[in-house]
């Protein structure tokens, strides 16, 4: 296994750290409002981002999240075949620049989700929080009611178009589950909440390209038997997202990686054993004492990406990876 975190498109306090901590290789979302230039379709915006992660010592081994605006994809708008060959654009680019690894997602209007995210959590940190019936209560987005089976078909049309640029370019494109994992959120179906809607999504192609973000918290919210979901999709998974929780999917708290219902050590023995040697992270992190910290809704590298919750993390899953494999992470 390879550590790597997520780090900023701007040089902040968190690269200074990753830097001490031993960490070269990250993971970026390189979204216009984070970047301020154009998305990585455009290959000179994405190479000057290379470059400046370059300089401070870090490679990009992978991206995340939506790296341009989805929504006409997601809803099968009108000018959705051109985004497709944006994001067809972007998988060269990916291919060019040498990073072989795409973690997307197919949650439509809302993604990463929460209800708080800045709930009181062990000895004052803050952490996260979704609760379905406060989610309720704010009512349809302007998108109105989405029924899941709309969001599956253009999941579907979107793979197979996308799919061939992935494969060209030897990126591997893995797949994040639907977080939280509920069937709809605000009238919005939401189609990858179980380990058999993701190895339905699976089903669609057998191309090497076709894997999976492990998050496995999403999984265990889910109440799947992780460890058992982790052997059954071992030969597709790309990434892996180490965050821990407590509760169900209408309702759960983030918690420190050690603090939840995950047995974390049963998991890093569970990943040496089915032969995991890819990219695996720190996900959502509490906010300590110092941290920055954020009220209502965010996104992208804002609230459990924070200096001091990172740096746990790090120190916490580098002592499993040593212990579980007895050689110093990668």
């Amino acid at each position: 296994m390879r550590l790597v975190v997520m780090l900023p498109p701007t040089p902040d306090r968190r690269w200074e750290l990753a830097a001490q901590m031993g960490i070269s290789g990250i993971i970026a979302k390189l979204a216009p409002e984070l970047t301020g230039a154009l998305p990585p379709w455009d290959y000179a915006s994405f190479a000057a981002a290379a470059a400046r992660y370059r300089a401070g010592g870090f490679e990009i081994v992978g991206l995340e999240g939506d790296q341009f605006d989805m929504s006409r994809i997601k809803f099968g708008l009108p000018g959705g075949d051109e985004d497709i060959a944006r994001y067809c654009d972007m998988l060269t680019n990916m291919g060019r620049l040498g990073i072989r690894l795409l973690c997307y997602n197919f949650m439509a209007g809302l993604g990463w989700y929460r209800t708080a995210t800045a709930a009181p959590g062990r000895g004052g940190a803050l952490v996260t929080v979704f609760d379905a019936a406060a989610a309720a209560a704010q009512g349809l987005t302007e998108h109105g009611p989405v029924p899941a089976q709309r969001i599956w078909e253009n999941y579907a049309y979107f793979l197979t178009r996308v799919l061939p640029a992935a494969e060209a370019a030897g990126v591997r494109m893995g797949l994040h589950p639907d977080d939280p994992p509920v069937a709809e959120l605000r009238g919005i179906g939401r189609i990858f909440t179980s380990a058999a809607a993701v190895e339905r999504a699976l089903a669609l192609s057998p191309s090497p390209s076709h894997a999976l973000t492990f998050c496995q918290a999403t999984y265990k919210v889910m109440g799947e038997d992780v460890a058992a979901v982790a052997r059954r999709f071992a030969a597709r998974i790309a990434f892996v997202h180490i965050r821990d929780v407590r509760g169900e999917p209408g309702h759960f708290t983030e918690t420190f990686p050690e603090d939840g219902a995950t047995d974390m050590a049963a998991m890093f023995r569970t990943y040496r054993d089915i032969g995991f040697t890819g990219p695996i992270r720190p996900d959502h992190a509490p906010a300590m004492s110092g941290d920055a910290t954020h009220d209502g809704p965010v996104s992208g590298t804002n609230v459990g990406y924070e200096a001091t919750g990172l740096v746990y993390t790090v120190g916490y899953m580098k002592g499993l990876m040593q212990a579980t494999s007895g050689l110093a992470p990668a």
